[in-house]
């Protein structure tokens, strides 16, 4: 039975295994005709919190190097910084977004009213930046800086090469047209649903923490 280091390593092969194979276009493809596109993205996103609460389980039972220490105060960083990422997440899931994934229905993405897309191309990432670096600093041991360290450095790298294949597939001058968003502050009553949604399924996640990965951030 795996444990410790090598149960980490485990699951961060498998992590980024589910997270190439499944985007590749002739595996897509296929699992978009038997499922459909909506299919898909729940499916994917299922596959990504199981492996995700995987990795922060396997850094929990990893062997403890402490590289800085614990105070108080750290705790309020990430009960913070994930109010936002759930409003994100919440503003963006499901919207039409054909500059980076988990948009829906993109063919009806208007770059003069992009909503959220206009201030954040990649909304989903930048929500798992903010989620990286948040958990950083009351996470100072050598296990958890690695953990939140790569999910950092993958939210990044992973704008960047969203980047690249958008503008590839839609060609530079489309591409250019879409990305030519105007930032607008428009809150439409939809948009306020969704944030009123994003601010209960934080509250929700903030009582559920404890059960799903051991530790209480209200504590």
């Amino acid at each position: 039975m795996l444990n410790g280091w090598g149960e980490m390593i485990a699951a961060f092969v498998v992590f980024f295994l589910s997270h190439t194979l499944p985007v590749r276009p002739p595996i897509k493809q296929r699992v978009v005709e038997r499922i459909g596109r909506r299919g898909f993205t729940l499916a994917y996103s299922a596959l990504s919190i199981a492996v995700l609460a995987w990795i922060i389980a396997a850094a929990g039972r990893a062997p403890h190097v402490e590289l800085w220490p614990w105070a108080p105060w750290q705790n309020h960083v990430p009960l913070i910084a994930m109010a936002l990422a759930f409003t994100i997440a919440a503003l963006a899931l499901g919207r039409p977004n054909p500059l980076s994934f988990g948009g829906l229905n993109n063919e009806r993405f208007d770059p003069a009213h992009p909503g959220l897309i206009g201030w954040i191309r990649h909304p989903l990432l930048f929500a798992l930046l903010l989620w990286a670096l948040a958990h950083l600093v009351p996470n100072g041991d050598l296990a958890h800086v690695i953990l939140f360290g790569l999910f950092a450095g993958f939210a990044l790298l992973g704008m960047k090469i969203v980047d690249r294949r958008k503008q590839r597939l839609l060609g530079a001058q489309e591409w250019q047209r879409l990305a030519s968003t105007k930032r607008k502050i428009r809150l439409t009553p939809g948009g306020l649903l969704r944030l009123a949604l994003g601010l209960l399924a934080y509250a929700a996640f903030l009582h559920a923490h404890q059960w799903l990965f051991g530790v209480s951030p209200l504590t």
